[in-house]
C-alpha cells in the first residue's frame, strides 16, 4: 500500500497543445504495472476545454463540481454537472470542458495500453463545435 499525500502533488497548467483556455491538472494516481489506471483532477476555467481526442481503452469522467460540456464528433455538446459520470468507449472522438460562463472540475480516469498510451490527441475544438 502507498499513500499519496495531497501536499506532495502540485497543480500545473495543462499543455496548450491539447487544451484551449486555462486548465489546471492535479495527479491523483498513476498506478504501477500490472495495473493500468491513470487519474487526474482537472479544473477548467470558463470556456476552457480539451482538444478532440480518443482513448485506446476508454475514459470515465466524474464531475466533482461546476457545470461543463462534453461532446462526441458530429454531435451537439451535452451539459454535465456535479455528481454526473460519463463513460466514453475506446476510440470515440470527443472533447470536454467548462461551460462558457462556468468553471467545471472533473476526475478523469483512463487506463494505459501496453505501450503506456492513455490518449491520442487530435485538433483543437473550434468555436462552432464548442457552441454547438
Amino acid at each position: 500500500m502507498r499513500i499519496f499525500k495531497a501536499a506532495t502533488r502540485q497543480s500545473k497548467l495543462a499543455n496548450a497543445d491539447y487544451f484551449t483556455g486555462r486548465v489546471w491538472q492535479e495527479p491523483v494516481v498513476e498506478a504501477e504495472a500490472p495495473a493500468r489506471l491513470r487519474a487526474l483532477r482537472v479544473t477548467f476555467e470558463p470556456g476552457a476545454r480539451t482538444a478532440w481526442h480518443t482513448h485506446p481503452l476508454g475514459q470515465t469522467l466524474h464531475v466533482l463540481w461546476g457545470t461543463g460540456l462534453v461532446a462526441l464528433r458530429g454531435q451537439a455538446p451535452q451539459t454535465i454537472g456535479a455528481g454526473d459520470t460519463v463513460w466514453i468507449p475506446p476510440g470515440e472522438e470527443h472533447w470536454h470542458g467548462a461551460g462558457p460562463d462556468t468553471q467545471m472540475c472533473h476526475l478523469a480516469m483512463q487506463e494505459a495500453d501496453e505501450a503506456g498510451r492513455v490518449a491520442d490527441w487530435l485538433e483543437q475544438v473550434s468555436e462552432t463545435d464548442y457552441s454547438g
